[in-house]
């Protein structure tokens, strides 16, 4: 008599999984409860926009081996389109972010193509050059408003209906553009796309040996990272209103590689948590003036010293080591 076919269970889900979902739920609980804690709600957005810059960033340097020191004039393109679009065409808010994301990514296209080009050294040095041109664009565009920048920029409607000049709206729209930013880094990661894209981080000339044009991923990597980061830039702009210099001067572009390597490179949550360091101590820091790039400096060399992977990274070194 036949006997009914045995079900087949599912596989089991892998550790690794499972940790970055417990550790994805609890990012997410704490963003959201952060402000009923009494923690200042346009302090988080500030965290979660640099959050995001640093995730895209991560994409690229962590994951593809491409140190970009021009990463700012996507942050602060996309800040000055979406302002001038708020403020001057009248867009909606979601538009804005969207026409000012659309912008840098394909300004992340054309620069790419002239920087992929080249490798290590020089391509670091091409994209610091091209951002540099970005910078003086804004410096010196009528539309850009110079020194002062684009002030006084309206958070508008979101789809005409809710009025983001409501503090809880308008962290309710950043929190959700983070979380979704976050979650499609982590999808690419985790794609086939991401494990071509490790692979010519480990070794190039193998991954070609393969039958991979890895000028093709290395080129699609930087677009999506450009876009992302306009993503975070065009949101930050409209959470303090303001275009300015500061988003697209090449200090920035140092300032997110600094988040990276700080939280842990190549790590999912690393970059988050780098970010979340360095704002902080902006912040509480500021009284110091000038000193706080020193102390900043400093607190650099001892994780450096002490984190070698970074703080995400060497948590998840130990972590592993003790299972």
């Amino acid at each position: 008599m036949a006997t009914a076919p045995t079900p087949v269970s599912a596989a089991p889900e892998s550790h690794p999984a499972r940790t970055h979902r417990i550790a994805f739920a609890v990012m997410a609980i704490a963003f959201m409860a952060a402000p009923l804690f009494g923690v200042y709600p346009v302090f988080m957005m500030k965290v979660m926009c640099f959050a995001l810059f640093a995730c895209a960033f991560n994409l690229l340097l962590g994951f593809g081996g491409l140190l970009s020191f021009g990463h700012a004039m996507f942050l602060g393109g996309a800040g000055y389109v979406s302002a001038h679009a708020a403020k001057v065409w009248g867009l909606t808010p979601e538009l804005a972010i969207l026409s000012a994301t659309a912008c840098v990514t394909a300004l992340g296209w054309v620069t790419g193509k002239l920087a992929i080009r080249r490798q290590g050294i020089y391509f670091a040095m091409i994209t610091l050059a091209l951002a540099q041109m970005v910078f003086f664009m804004a410096l010196q565009a009528p539309f850009t408003g110079g020194e002062d920048g684009i002030q006084a920029v309206p958070r508008g409607h979101l789809f005409g209906l809710i009025d983001l000049s409501n503090v809880n709206a308008m962290y309710a729209l950043v929190l959700t553009i983070f979380l979704g930013g976050f979650l499609l880094i982590y999808r690419v990661i985790h794609s086939p796309f991401g494990q071509v894209l490790q692979a010519i981080r480990e070794n190039e000339p193998r991954t070609i040996s393969l039958g991979y044009d890895t000028d093709k991923f290395k080129h699609r990597a930087y677009v999506l990272s450009a876009g992302l980061a306009g993503l975070a830039g065009a949101t930050k702009s409209l959470v303090f209103q303001l275009a300015s210099l500061t988003d697209v001067h090449w200090s920035m572009s140092g300032e997110v590689v600094l988040m990276t390597l700080l939280g842990g490179m190549g790590t999912i949550f690393g970059p988050v948590v780098g970010a979340a360091i360095i704002v902080t101590m902006q912040n509480y820091l500021a009284q110091l003036g000038a000193w706080v790039t020193v102390v900043q400096g400093a607190i650099f060399v001892v994780c450096v010293l002490l984190f070698r992977r970074g703080i995400v990274g060497e948590l998840g070194h130990l972590l592993k080591k003790s299972l």
